[in-house]
């Protein structure tokens, strides 16, 4: 092989950077550079090249490739996710401190275990966890609203956080809503942790979130993001595809349609999405003045 430099373009939180090494430089020559520019360790270090990840050695016994048996070339560029170690030393603190402290399913109501079950799996959402540290966003209480009690009310935040309330119950009670439906309402009520009233600061964060669940997922998705503490949560599916699969909260699992109909119901929900925002608005209970974030 040819003894020639090749140029690599890495982002990184943001920031683009330039690196410069011998094609037959070994992988790690990269990673320790990158570690010099970013200050994340190699062994935190995640890349992203055309939405794969670059592989490393299958086996400690194989030998290590260089930068070009490991897929890069002259002028590509190279996503780069990862933590120093600064910010993953303060992880667990804020796994501790940024989450919902408490969940509540109402006992007077049938399948309260059930009810449980579903205010447990939001509460443990890898996405929604991420965006809560992410925003320090600490929720004492998350429970449940009674169609019957509250019929025109999707969700509620009471105190800036201090109790969230959720309708994850079909009108019928035969029944749980969709999982993701649930979930964006609950993106749409950790959002009045900081704004009282939906105005355009609202809006604006409302969207923020939601756009950073789906970042974290399809990053999840390409097996380039991990939060060590949340080994043992649930996650639900993280293909593209789990939009169409619907999972239902309280459900049996996934129905077993073809791909085409999923991808469908997937189009079909996200039109819904966009055109119900509104109404979502309308369903929040959550009003009040607006308190700056701090």
């Amino acid at each position: 092989m040819s003894h020639e430099d090749i140029i690599l373009t890495v982002t990184f939180r943001g920031t683009s950077h330039t690196v410069s090494l011998p094609n037959d430089a070994p992988l790690s020559a990269f990673h320790s550079r990158l570690e010099l520019l970013t200050s994340v360790p190699p062994s935190l270090q995640k890349l992203i090249y055309r939405g794969k990840k670059i592989q490393h050695r299958q086996d400690d016994t194989d030998p290590e490739p260089t930068i070009t048996q490991a897929g890069l070339h002259d002028g590509i560029k190279v996503q780069m996710l990862g933590s120093t170690l600064r910010s993953t030393g303060s992880l667990s603190t804020s796994l501790h401190q940024y989450h919902f402290h408490r969940i509540e399913s109402l006992a007077h109501l049938l399948r309260p275990e059930t009810a449980t079950e579903c205010l447990t799996t939001l509460s443990k959402d890898p996405a929604i966890l991420h965006v809560m540290q992410k925003h320090h966003f600490s929720v004492g209480l998350l429970t449940e609203l009674a169609p019957h009690e509250h019929p025109g009310l999707l969700g509620l935040n009471v105190g800036s956080g201090a109790t969230i309330k959720l309708r994850i119950r079909l009108d019928t009670y035969d029944g749980f809503r969709p999982y993701l439906e649930v979930r964006r309402v609950l993106c749409h009520e950790l959002a009045h942790n900081v704004w009282g009233e939906h105005n355009n600061d609202f809006k604006e964060l409302n969207s923020q979130l939601n756009r950073e669940v789906a970042e974290f997922e399809a990053a999840a998705g390409a097996g380039t993001h991990q939060l060590s503490d949340l080994r043992d949560t649930y996650q639900p599916s993280l293909d593209e595809e789990v939009e169409a699969s619907i999972h239902v909260l309280g459900g049996a699992g996934l129905r077993g349609d073809s791909t085409e109909e999923r991808r469908k119901r997937a189009l079909e929900a996200a039109t819904a999405r966009l055109r119900n925002e509104e109404e979502l608005e309308q369903s929040c209970g959550t009003s009040g003045p607006q308190k700056q974030s701090g």
